[in-house]
């Protein structure tokens, strides 16, 4: 079906990423993934390209387009492109939106121009060794000493932690408050004395910060995995078409074709959902509910594809050469990480009064 939520601007706008993404990042992937370290150069690419910050304020250097189609389409043109190298989703959807609405004026003018032009690669540090899901359990301390703050603990799993400049760290700067304790404060790692005008947004806030950000850090998820499922989907029916056995194409054997008729009707109801909570998020709508049920069902849907698509690959399936066996590594942490499948079934069954 043919989708309906992008008008001409939005269409200009992914032919401009997929030119972006042909000339900035598709030439370099492998050789960052044998590095193990994404270039910095794609980052002030970016930034010159106007892909960071995109609803950011103007003054600041952003695109001013509170418009989250625009993030859909760069997340959806990443993940067709294979390109989980650059995180330029955790800069974009989870970071910006933090320090645009917790910031204070003299905060925006001091990180967002570099958060534009990608001189400042930001993330953000939540998950701990013992604390994943449960951002309650976090051990992480920030205790005021005069006009700092002294932070101690461990983080881990942290997206863009080997290239940062600034670091959203989640941190209990009181230890008897339960969640009120929580608060959000930013760090560049030179020294971990923490400047108090670092603190964002009021302190013990930082728990319903995170709350508050999470729906639309799972629509991100949930819509990248989407567009990864479609895209492996959409190389799986060409090789079904072109590789023979038995003197036909695989795809004509019934088997075959009925799991490929399987993913395609999955991958179109999956669609029609997600393509749904964009408009409801753009309205500022979006349930936590209805965000998690995104998260959960496309991204576990999405391993459900790939696993399919890789048995019809057959032993080419295996090998890193082919786009598909790439997939099948990069997909399966999608299920983890903003929240694991567990947990979005529990925030549905919650809101089901159950």
């Amino acid at each position: 079906m043919q989708r309906d939520i992008f008008t001409s601007e939005h269409d200009d706008f992914r032919d401009m990423v997929r030119a972006f993404i042909a000339k900035e990042v598709t030439p370099y992937h492998e050789q960052w993934e044998a590095d193990r370290m994404v270039s910095r150069d794609v980052w002030l690419a970016a930034g010159r390209a106007g892909l960071l910050g995109i609803e950011i304020e103007e003054k600041y250097g952003g695109g001013g387009a509170r418009d989250y189609r625009y993030y859909l389409i760069l997340d959806e043109e990443m993940a067709k492109a294979g390109a989980n190298g650059p995180g330029f989703a955790v800069h974009n959807d989870i970071n910006g939106p933090y320090l645009q609405r917790l910031g204070t004026p003299e905060q925006c003018e001091r990180w967002l121009p570099g958060y534009c032009t990608g001189e400042l690669i930001t993330a953000i540090a939540m998950t701990e060794p013992g604390a994943g899901s449960d951002l309650q359990g976090m051990r992480t301390t920030a205790v005021r000493d005069g006009d700092h703050y002294v932070l101690n603990g461990s983080k881990t799993f942290i997206s863009n932690g080997q290239l940062c400049d600034l670091v959203i760290v989640a941190a209990r700067t009181d230890q008897d408050a339960g969640y009120r304790g929580i608060s959000l404060l930013v760090v560049f790692f030179h020294d971990v004395r923490v400047p108090a005008g670092n603190l964002l947004g009021e302190e013990g806030g930082g728990f319903v910060a995170l709350m508050q950000n999470l729906p639309r850090e799972r629509l991100a998820i949930g819509a990248t995995a989407l567009a990864g499922a479609e895209e492996v989907f959409a190389m799986t029916l060409a090789y079904c078409k072109e590789r023979e056995a038995f003197g036909r194409p695989i795809g004509k054997f019934q088997h075959n074709r009925f799991v490929l008729a399987e993913i395609a009707t999955e991958t179109a109801v999956a669609r029609a959902f997600t393509d749904k909570a964009v408009l409801e998020h753009n309205a500022g709508r979006l349930s936590a509910t209805d965000a998690a049920m995104v998260k959960w069902w496309n991204t576990e849907l999405c391993n459900r594809v790939v696993d399919r698509c890789v048995q019809l690959y057959g032993g080419y399936g295996y090998m890193r050469e082919f786009p598909v066996a790439r997939a099948f590594t990069d997909s399966r942490v999608q299920t983890i990480f903003g929240g694991t499948t567990e947990i979005m079934k529990e925030i549905i069954g919650r809101d089901l009064g159950l």
